[in-house]
């Protein structure tokens, strides 16, 4: 039952329950452009909406630039004066990531705040474009391209305003239902030995170690830039909508114990814009509090790893 305490505000004022508009509430964007991966939809249109409601100017990146343009038409027929930009990115492809990277330093925009919060959940298994496995390359490879191609244009942009960086790195806490072994660095692409469920764990766990190392590394580089991981919460779905009268009624319990979309966002939304994060780094957030991440995260080895691996996936294409 420990669901229930995670309803009561925590050291931050804010709990399971706070949506993204509460825990932004009075908080002034303007000034401040911000990337949102997988804004298309879901808790990462949510995120692009609050923003641009705060005053944010807002670059989605998205697979799909017509239904981009559908969800920024959307959120501008609500909030007259958002600032949203639409652009293509399909994060399962590294060239796609590289001709993102390079049309957006082409615009010379400054970027604030990098939310890396796009991503897929247990597919079959499948290989990328690249040939990785397709969950390991989206939520995670694509993602640590992406960082390190903007990275400079984040430094240069808090040296310059002289305001504090964020990247913020949508995980979950299913980075604790990885393999036992954490990351399998040597059975990748092992189609035999594939789990989807573990597969997207250690996806997820990926995620968090990617933003724990990048912290310590801009730590010591005296960078202005913080880097966190987060779990934003298990969401609403309509899953069992076509189930029976028993299985209704038993979702409908389970619903009332999972976020909305609203609800889903507002840890996301927290960690990217709430003064309290200011000048946290390295932390891993559930509800909008400091939480506890997977053991591996302080595994400085694994840390290492990942680091080594992923560069080497990145600069083999």
């Amino acid at each position: 039952m420990t669901w229930i305490f995670s309803l009561f505000n925590g050291p931050s004022g804010f709990s399971a329950n706070s949506k993204a508009e509460d825990v932004t509430n009075g908080i002034d964007g303007a000034g401040l452009t911000a990337i949102v991966t997988g804004a298309s939809s879901g808790i990462g249109l949510e995120t692009a909406r609050v923003l641009a409601l705060r005053g944010v100017q807002v670059v989605m990146p998205v697979r799909n630039v017509e239904l981009g343009q559908k969800v920024k038409a959307s959120i501008c027929e609500k909030i007259p004066n958002a600032k949203i930009d639409v652009m293509e990115l399909d994060l399962s492809s590294q060239a796609s990531v590289r001709d993102f990277a390079s049309q957006y330093i082409s615009k010379d925009l400054p970027l604030n705040i990098l939310i890396l919060n796009a991503g897929i959940m247990s597919p079959p298994f499948t290989l990328s474009k690249d040939n990785i496995e397709l969950q390991f390359a989206t939520n995670h490879i694509g993602h640590f391209l992406l960082t390190n191609l903007l990275l400079d244009t984040m430094k240069k942009t808090s040296s310059k305003t002289q305001k504090e960086g964020r990247i913020v790195v949508v995980s979950s806490e299913l980075q604790k239902m990885a393999y036992p072994e954490g990351i399998r660095f040597d059975k990748i692409n092992d189609e035999k030995s594939y789990s989807a469920f573990h597969a997207y764990g250690q996806s997820k766990l990926a995620n968090a170690l990617h933003a724990k190392e990048l912290s310590r590394c801009l730590k010591e580089e005296g960078v202005n830039v913080s880097v966190n991981s987060l779990h934003p919460g298990v969401i609403k779905t309509n899953l069992l909508r076509n189930q029976g009268f028993v299985a209704s009624i038993l979702s409908k319990i389970a619903f009332s114990l999972l976020k909305n979309i609203p609800q889903g966002a507002a840890t996301t939304c927290y960690v990217a814009m709430h003064p309290q994060v200011k000048g946290v780094s390295g932390e891993y957030f559930a509800d909008c509090n400091i939480s506890k991440a997977s053991k591996y995260v302080d595994d400085s080895e694994m840390l290492k790893k990942l680091w080594d691996f992923s560069l080497e996936l990145i600069e083999s294409k």
